[in-house]
């Protein structure tokens, strides 16, 4: 159990690390409904880690990913598969970052999060932590990385629950700046909202660079 929570931090960081979904909850945190919406937007985030996990350890758990103490053939052709995507999706990253003088692309639905209720935050969160592509690819990988271990499927949950956690602390984080701070949040939140929003292409590229990295490694040691 400690090996696949081992294994699976690096990838939770990864999805706790998404500068869009917490320039997103930042926006949400300075409406008239921030002490709803805020909440409502990282249990969705959470939420929505929990159901996807269970989806992909089923699916990954019934594929035999264990074979003799090493990890099967074709979890490690996933991982390397995985990795080059997210390679792909790191160059991309790179590609659109802005130039000097340029400001970073703001997605449209932003613009939208003044209007929210809190059952559409919760949707949002859910959302955006389970269907976006990065997330997506790094769930599976943590699935196949879970999996593989061979551990019981109760350690698998308890593993999930862990991962589903630390790749909830980038939404969670500035929530509990929120109600922590108080009036004073609003300076230390729009600080961070500016920067990630700044920096998003960069520190993506990154990201996905480094783990795309690690994944392709795992791949090739596996095979």
């Amino acid at each position: 159990m400690r090996e696949a929570i081992g294994e699976v931090l690096p990838l939770a960081v990864g999805i706790a690390l998404s500068p869009l979904a917490i320039v997103a909850v930042v926006l949400m945190l300075v409406t008239p409904r921030a002490r709803a919406n805020g909440p409502a937007f990282a249990l969705g985030w959470l939420g929505g880690l929990l159901v996807l996990g269970a989806i992909l350890l089923v699916i990954a758990s019934s594929g035999d990913a264990n074979d003799g103490g090493q990890p099967a053939t074709w979890v490690s052709v996933v991982q390397l598969v995985l990795g080059v995507l997210l390679l792909l999706l790191s160059l991309k990253q790179w590609r659109a970052r802005p130039h000097e003088g340029e400001d970073a692309p703001v997605p449209k639905w932003m613009g939208a999060l003044d209007g929210f209720s809190a059952p559409k935050a919760l949707v949002a969160g859910a959302a955006l932590s389970s269907v976006n592509p990065k997330n997506l690819l790094l769930a599976i990988a943590a699935a196949a990385a879970v999996a593989q271990t061979g551990i019981s499927g109760g350690d698998q949950a308890a593993v999930w629950v862990v991962f589903a956690l630390v790749a909830t602390l980038g939404v969670a984080v500035p929530v509990v700046i929120y109600f922590a701070l108080g009036d004073r949040a609003g300076h230390v939140l729009g600080s961070l909202k500016d920067w990630m929003a700044r920096n998003n292409p960069v520190i993506m590229a990154v990201l996905l660079l480094v783990l795309g990295v690690k994944l392709i490694g795992d791949g090739i040691a596996g095979l």
